[in-house]
C-alpha cells in the first residue's frame, strides 16, 4: 500500500510509521520537518504546513492517515486537496466527541457534541477539542463518503506516549505511583502500538465509519495494580497527589466517557494487549534512557 501519513514523527504517529514499514508499506510523510527530523530516513518526505498543504497537490496514495488534524480549517484543506488522489482517508479522532459523558455502554451511534455557534475553525482551545473532532469527522464524510473512517480513542499508553508516563517513571525508578482519581474510577486505555496497527488495518481494508478504539473498562485501582505487578516489591500509591495528571472528574460526571462500547472495533480487528505488557515495555523504555513526554494539558 502506498501510504501518506500527515504527521508521523511524534508519539502515536511514529508507531504508525514503524508499523507501516514493518508491514512493507511504501510511506510518505507530510509534516513541517521540525519534530524528530532524523526519524525514518528511508521514507519520502514532503515538507509543508497544514494551513497551506499546496505541497500535496501532486502524488497519489492508496490511503492517508491523518495524525495531526486538530484545526477544522487545516483538515478541510488537506481533505479537499487529496480527495481525488487517495483511496481512503483515516482520521485520528477522539472519544471526546461524545456529548453524553455519564451513560455507560454508548456505541459509535451515540449523540455527538455540536459545533458552537460562531466558533472559529482556525483556532485551537481545549473547549473546542471535542467539537472540532466532530466537525472534522463530518466534513470528511461529506467529502469522502464511504472512503473515510474516524478512529476514536482516549488514553494512549506505552513508549513515546505521555498517558500514564508518570506511572512508568515511578515503576522504573522506585518512586510513588501518583493517581489523582477515585480507586473505583472507570478507565479505558489502549497501547499505542495496538492503536497504530488498527489505524493501518482500517486504512488497508478501506473500512468506513467511526470506530471507538479502546480497551474494556477497568477500575483505576485494577489498572494501577496491573502496572504495579511488573516490578518487584510494593511501591507506594498516592491517590491525592499535588499534580493532577489525569484531569478526571471525581464526582462521576465523566464516568460514561470511559465505559464506551468497543465491539465494533474489536469485530473489525482491534487487538488489545494486556495492561501489564504495556507497563513493562514502558518501564524498559524509560530505563533505556527515555523520558515520557508531558501530558497535553
Amino acid at each position: 500500500m502506498k501510504l501518506l501519513v500527515l504527521g508521523g514523527t511524534k508519539n502515536l504517529g511514529r508507531h504508525v510509521v514503524e508499523a507501516a514499514l514493518r508491514d512493507g508499506h511504501q510511506v510518505t510523510l507530510f509534516n513541517r520537518g521540525l519534530t524528530a527530523p532524523e526519524l525514518f530516513p528511508e521514507v519520502e518526505r514532503i515538507v509543508g504546513e497544514r494551513a497551506d498543504p499546496a505541497a500535496l497537490a501532486r502524488g497519489e496514495w492508496d490511503g492517508v492517515i491523518d495524525m495531526s488534524g486538530f484545526l477544522v480549517r487545516d483538515v478541510r484543506r488537506s481533505a479537499e486537496i487529496l480527495r481525488d488522489r487517495v483511496g481512503h482517508y483515516t482520521f485520528m479522532s477522539s472519544i471526546a466527541v461524545y456529548a453524553d459523558r455519564r451513560t455507560p455502554g454508548q456505541t459509535e451511534d451515540a449523540e455527538l457534541l455540536p459545533w458552537p455557534s460562531n466558533a472559529p475553525e482556525d483556532e485551537f482551545t481545549m473547549d473546542l477539542y471535542g467539537p472540532s473532532k466532530v466537525r472534522c469527522e463530518q466534513l470528511l464524510t461529506d467529502l469522502y463518503g464511504e472512503r473515510t473512517a474516524a478512529i476514536r480513542s482516549g488514553f494512549v499508553v506505552g513508549p513515546y506516549n505521555p498517558d500514564f508516563g508518570n506511572w512508568g517513571q515511578a515503576l522504573a525508578t522506585g518512586g510513588t505511583l501518583e493517581c489523582a482519581a477515585r480507586p473505583g474510577q472507570p478507565i479505558q486505555w489502549l497501547d499505542a502500538r495496538d492503536l497504530a496497527d488498527f489505524l493501518l488495518l482500517v486504512t488497508a481494508k478501506r473500512l468506513a465509519g467511526p470506530f471507538t478504539a479502546v480497551s474494556e473498562t477497568w477500575t483505576m485501582r485494577d489498572l494501577l495494580e496491573a502496572w504495579r505487578s511488573v516490578v518487584p516489591g510494593e511501591l507506594a500509591v498516592d491517590w491525592e497527589p499535588e499534580v493532577d495528571r489525569f484531569h478526571l472528574s471525581h464526582d462521576g460526571s465523566n464516568d460514561g466517557t470511559f465505559q464506551l462500547a468497543n465491539g465494533r472495533a474489536l469485530a473489525a480487528g482491534l487487538q488489545v494487549r494486556p495492561a501489564a505488557v504495556s507497563a513493562l515495555d514502558c518501564v524498559r523504555w524509560i530505563r533505556a534512557g527515555h523520558t515520557p513526554p508531558p501530558p497535553p494539558h
